[in-house]
């Protein structure tokens, strides 16, 4: 009977779509309250976003395990030519099965006006709490039996929420906030709470607090001397607040971890591991067993003794292994020898320790040495030099870059080994810091010719008849040069692709051209954008095969109107009701240039009857004179001074002039995307895509 109610307030909420006002936006998903879901159990949460939520069809989470549908609003009837009200805040029925995994999930909703940007919702072990009215002061205090994990927001300026609770004598418990970690995702929040925690006797002493743990984000344990009544206080530590600042403290006495040794395991077996952390039992045996097909970054649960912890984070590997030898290693002379390719375990055990490794390697190698550790959870940040045997620097650095973030993680890569000869790495933490926390994974490896792909953006929103674009930025290594086949896996139904490329050697990136049916139905799901390639080899040797799989990237409106990115888990297609436009006519899609020669493109929109707004016509997906996407082949570009691109006051008819300049290099079909773009707001914009056109340069005569 709830499906059958569901379906009906879905078809409500798409024919009260089609007849709203214009300018549609995709919901931007803001806050979910209460933000954390107890395993094996089920509850209402509310979400709450920008824009209207009304006629939600579809609730997708990552992971495995958790699962979601709407409850139907309560929604007055909507006469014949009114407008439908906003629906900004929906409950979900979330629930969490009982093997499900505690951590972070995503989760978005697919709605008439596409699918929704990302919302993070943490799955927990222990009962949860959530904030009562007024817990503001330490005489109102909430009452919460421990363990228990408290849900609140700080919804004002000078919001301060009280919990308290009993413990007896020598009690230890954790204290973990996660706050601002669960507003890093957030569209449309430019401004990210900074909790601080205090906690206080009964008289409100202050026994311990905690600022900046996790990032922003505060964490402690601490040990009761005395049986009796305390009280924790959360707020923001500028005193600022906001209705959006959700947070969730899970407090207990279970073992929290902070890493394993070693931190690098075979992928297919069961590896023994030593456990740092804490609230850790004095005998702590632990193991983590992987798949066969585990590589990389991957996160496991954990069982410390006989009591569950938290998950924690491992490198999968095939690489052979080995483990930093006792003793000290910390000059040349100590290095312990090591050949690539090898994954190293290790320690910087304490301060001011230094680990050294030498390695044979012959003139015009190129190696990679990377560090796995912050990034599973390690509080090293660390620092490498590759020396000569004369103790000489050749290359130093500190921070990675992966994908559009920086990590404390460090990564030479692609270094040319100037002759033959022993060499050293050596490694340590910036500060100059160590204890059994700093583990870490020191990969040396050959560089081998590869590739990385990034999606701009994490969505893409049809409607019946229409196109849509995904765009990829190809970022290549270690000699290869060559041209990347796009392919797309897990189209929803009703939705068919076009495959483009990114051209070999260019500066050029690649599309995929998205089409739903005249009759598609309302429909989500979550695509995988893959890239195959052809390196070759030296003569005699077949030609090397490349793939990569790329990361899905949701843009972040940044104060002061800039557009950031933040990886997500994937990227949703989603087919909802009729919209602004309803199509994009081209008076030409295979476009053939001479070097030299402009062609004019006329362009045709139709738009929804009250879409007034204006219209910008692209070929580039760009913001403010930053090229996000540009798949356009080299040499040919938009001739602004001779083009209509912009569309006001309701018109409906422009055109783009491409230019293909003298010396433009000739190539076949490349796939692009003539976009038409409304503002959604300063930064953020809907984006609808004309039919695939394939832009051509011919050979010079």
């Amino acid at each position: 009977m709830l499906h059958r109610i569901i379906a009906t307030v879905v078809t409500l909420g798409l024919v009260a779509i089609q007849s709203a006002s214009a300018q549609t936006s995709y919901p931007m998903l803001m806050s979910l309250k209460p933000v954390a879901l107890q395993i094996g159990t089920a509850a209402e949460c509310e979400v709450q976003s920008r824009y209207t939520l009304l006629g939600t069809h579809r609730v997708l989470v990552s992971g495995s395990g958790v699962t979601a549908e709407v409850v139907p609003p309560e929604m007055g009837e909507v006469k014949p030519g009114e407008k439908p009200k906003e629906l900004t805040k929906l409950k979900l029925k979330i629930t969490a099965a009982a093997d499900a995994e505690p951590g972070v999930r995503e989760f978005r909703l697919a709605t008439p006006n596409g699918a929704s940007t990302v919302g993070q919702l943490v799955i927990v072990r222990d009962p949860v709490s959530g904030e009562t009215a007024d817990n503001n002061s330490a005489d109102k205090a909430q009452a919460v039996t421990l363990p228990a994990v408290l849900c609140g927001a700080i919804e004002k300026v000078e919001d301060s929420d009280f919990f308290k609770f009993t413990v007896e004598a020598g009690q230890s418990v954790a204290f973990h906030v996660r706050g601002q970690r669960l507003e890093d995702k957030i569209h449309d929040l430019q401004n990210h709470l900074d909790p601080i925690v205090f906690l206080r006797d009964a008289q409100g002493a202050v026994l311990a607090m905690s600022d900046n743990f996790f990032f922003a984000d505060p964490f402690f344990t601490y040990k009761f001397e005395q049986a009796g009544e305390y009280v924790l206080e959360v707020r923001d530590v500028r005193y600022q607040g906001n209705q959006y600042w959700e947070y969730c403290v899970e407090v207990n006495s279970r073992p929290f971890v902070s890493q394993v040794f070693p931190l690098a395991i075979a992928a297919g077996g069961t590896q023994p591991v030593d456990v740092a952390g804490w609230l850790l039992p004095e005998s702590k045996p632990a193991a983590v067993t992987l798949p066969t097909d585990a590589r990389g970054r991957v996160t496991v649960p954990l069982t410390v003794g006989d009591q569950p912890a938290n998950p924690v984070t491992v490198y999968a590997t095939d690489l052979p292994l080995a483990t930093e030898a006792a003793g000290d290693n910390d000059k040349l002379e100590a290095a312990q020898a090591v050949a690539s390719p090898i994954v190293v375990n290790g320690r910087v055990e304490k301060e001011n320790d230094l680990d050294v490794y030498g390695f044979e390697a012959k003139k015009g190698d190129l190696l990679s040495f990377e560090v796995i550790a912050r990034r599973t959870g390690s509080q090293l940040d660390s620092y490498l030099r590759i020396l000569n045997d004369k103790g000489q620097t050749l290359r130093e650095d500190d921070d990675l870059r992966e994908g559009k973030l920086l990590h404390a993680d460090t990564w030479i890569d692609g270094w040319s080994v100037p002759a033959d000869g022993k060499y050293f790495v050596e490694l340590r933490d910036v500060h100059l810091r160590g204890g059994e926390g700093f583990g870490y994974a020191l990969q040396i490896s050959p560089s081998r010719p590869s590739f990385e792909l990034a999606m701009d953006t994490d969505k893409t929103n049809l409607t019946p008849g229409t196109f849509g674009v995904v765009f990829a930025r190809v970022t290549r290594k270690h000699g290869f040069t060559g041209e990347v086949q796009l392919h797309v896996d897990g189209l929803p139904d009703g939705v068919t692709a076009t495959c483009g490329r990114i051209l070999a050697g260019k500066s050029v990136d690649g599309a995929i051209v998205l089409s739903a049916a005249a009759d598609a139905k309302p429909a989500a799901g979550t695509i995988i954008l893959r890239g195959t390639a052809m390196h070759p080899q030296t003569e005699g040797q077949p030609p090397l095969e490349l793939a990569a799989t790329a990361t899905p990237y949701q843009e972040v409106y940044m104060p002061g109107g800039g557009r950031a990115h933040w990886p997500v888990s994937g990227h949703l297609v989603s087919v909802g009701a009729p919209s602004d436009i309803r199509s994009i006519a081209l008076t030409e899609t295979d476009i053939r240039l001479k070097p030299g020669e402009s062609k004019k493109i006329g362009v045709k929109i139709e738009r929804a009857a009250d879409a007034k707004a204006n219209i910008t016509l692209d070929f580039m997906y760009q913001h403010l004179s930053q090229i996000f996407a540009n798949t356009l082949p080299e040499g040919v570009t938009i001739d602004a001074a001779q083009s209509q691109t912009l569309l006001a006051g309701g018109a409906s008819e422009g055109h783009i002039v491409l230019k293909a300049a003298k010396d433009a290099p000739p190539v076949e079909r490349q796939l692009a995307s003539l976009m038409a773009n409304f503002a959604i707001n300063f930064v953020m914009k809907a984006t609808y895509s004309s039919p695939p056109v394939f832009v051509s340069v011919e050979k010079t005569p």
